[in-house]
């Protein structure tokens, strides 16, 4: 990826005023929606897999192209790692590599996130690099803290990591997990390291500054 990219552009310059509000109110519900079958077909894949060879699992959500998937599977040789997204055209670009610990799936992350939770398959390592972050204030609810699956993420429990070239982003995620209980630390990331993703890459090679939250969140 060339350096061209540009800073998130948001009409919010703070944190969302009704973050709390919307965040308590996902947090007192139940996220109920039925499973489409593709995603349960995709599931399947990973469940037939794990039967094969049973692993400890790392969940990378929102895996666009896969990349970060692969670099990844090099982190956690002793895992496997399973990447996540809903495009059949992004995961289409990934890229051949050496590694055999790590499968890709398309489909809808909050389904997978139900099917895992329902079966006790849960990751010890839950990675979210740099997923869209719908900056118009209008669409906090697109937001991952913001959508009323983000309980589901909590079930499923592990080391969670949330990266993101937009600081409000990362601060809303660490203000939802605290609504939820559980405790974290929000980073400015060092230009030190290998990337972790395409998008990791081009944001550094554009002077973003980046950052991430982490959490241990036992289920």
């Amino acid at each position: 990826m060339q350096a061209n990219s540009r800073p998130v552009s948001s009409n919010q310059q703070h944190l969302h005023p009704k973050l709390a509000e919307v965040v308590c109110r996902h947090l007192r519900t139940t996220h109920r929606a039925e499973l489409s079958a593709h995603n349960i077909q995709a599931y399947e894949r990973l469940s037939l897999e794990m039967k094969a060879r049973p692993r400890p699992l790392v969940l990378d959500s929102f895996c666009g192209t896969g990349h970060s998937t692969a670099a990844l599977a090099e982190r956690h040789p002793g895992h496997l790692i399973v990447g996540v997204d809903k495009s059949a055209q992004r995961l289409a670009k990934h890229p051949h590599s050496p590694h055999d610990n790590y499968l890709l799936l398309q489909a809808d992350c909050e389904d997978i996130w139900t099917l895992l939770a329902g079966d006790g398959l849960l990751p010890d390592y839950h990675y979210m690099l740099y997923p869209n972050p719908w900056p118009k204030a209008a669409h906090l609810q697109r937001r991952i803290h913001g959508h009323p699956s983000f309980p589901l993420l909590l079930t499923l429990g592990g080391t969670l990591e949330l990266r993101s070239n937009w600081q409000i982003y990362v601060e809303e995620f660490g203000c939802a997990m605290h609504l939820a209980g559980h405790h974290g630390r929000v980073l400015r990331l060092t230009d030190t390291g290998p990337n972790l993703s395409l998008f990791e890459q081009k944001y550094r090679n554009s002077g973003h500054d980046l950052w991430s939250y982490t959490a241990s969140v036992m289920p």
